[in-house]
């Protein structure tokens, strides 16, 4: 069974989201209210999900990601940051093993668009006197889902397509397999008076492995991110760029 996924919508939707969080950030004046305690960021990433199948499944899906990040300064550099990645992956369920598995995009029967969305307390340490600060970060996350049949081009192929999403949906959204917190690490660098890049790595744990009687395998459930931040920098920024020492 051949499946031609559609996706241009679903991506539509998506930038059109994040189009609409940067504009509104942008716009708000936020810094009127918060001052510097506030800070917004622009993200892109490479999410890593791995896993062994030993089927003809996608064993390692690899999938770009935007988003953005929300921080408030609450003590010296000490902050806490609310953040958001979302992403689109084609998935179908295994039946015979149990569990759902990513595809290959040709013929998933279910699509899932994804928002990874963690509120972690973030320590925002400066390393320079030019700005460059170094962050390190942990909390609870979640892997928000939503599961819906691909479409297709073939009407045959709809009623399969909405078993799967259906399998799908309550596997992922029992046991808590949606909690997964969160720990990373990155660096930002003054690229000039108003903006910071930063780099970033992370990791979210499947923690519900504990508890759930997966049949998965031990490198299954994890997440890796790599990726880029764009902040606007305060107007303080001259004076201490990573919040205090």
């Amino acid at each position: 069974m051949r499946y031609n996924i559609n996706m241009p919508l679903f991506f539509l939707r998506s930038k059109l989201a994040a189009a609409f969080l940067i504009i509104f950030f942008a716009l708000i004046p936020l810094d009127s209210i918060f001052g510097d305690s506030l800070q917004w960021s622009v993200t892109g990433n490479i999410l890593v999900f791995p896993a062994k199948n030993d089927t003809d499944s996608d064993p390692f899906p690899i999938l770009p990601s935007g988003g953005g990040a929300l921080s408030l300064q609450i003590f010296g550099p000490l902050r806490v940051e609310l953040t958001t990645d979302i992403y689109l992956k084609t998935y179908e369920f295994n039946f015979d093993l149990g569990y759902p598995m990513g595809s290959n995009p040709e013929n998933g029967p279910a699509l899932i668009l994804g928002f990874l969305t963690g509120l972690q307390l973030t320590g925002n340490f400066s390393i320079s006197d030019n700005g460059t600060a170094l962050r390190v970060y942990a909390g609870p996350a979640a892997d928000l889902r939503i599961i819906s049949p691909a479409i297709s081009n073939y009407p045959e192929d709809k009623s399969d397509g909405k078993s799967h999403s259906d399998a799908i949906r309550e596997y992922f959204w029992s046991s808590g397999r949606w909690f997964m917190p969160v720990a990373g690490i990155g660096v930002d660098f003054p690229v000039n008076e108003k903006f910071l890049l930063g780099f970033d790595l992370r990791t979210w744990f499947p923690v519900y492995k504990i508890n759930s009687n997966d049949n998965t395998s031990a490198i299954d459930g994890w997440r890796f991110g790599a990726g880029f931040r764009i902040t606007p920098r305060g107007k303080n920024a001259d004076q201490s760029s990573a919040d205090q020492e």
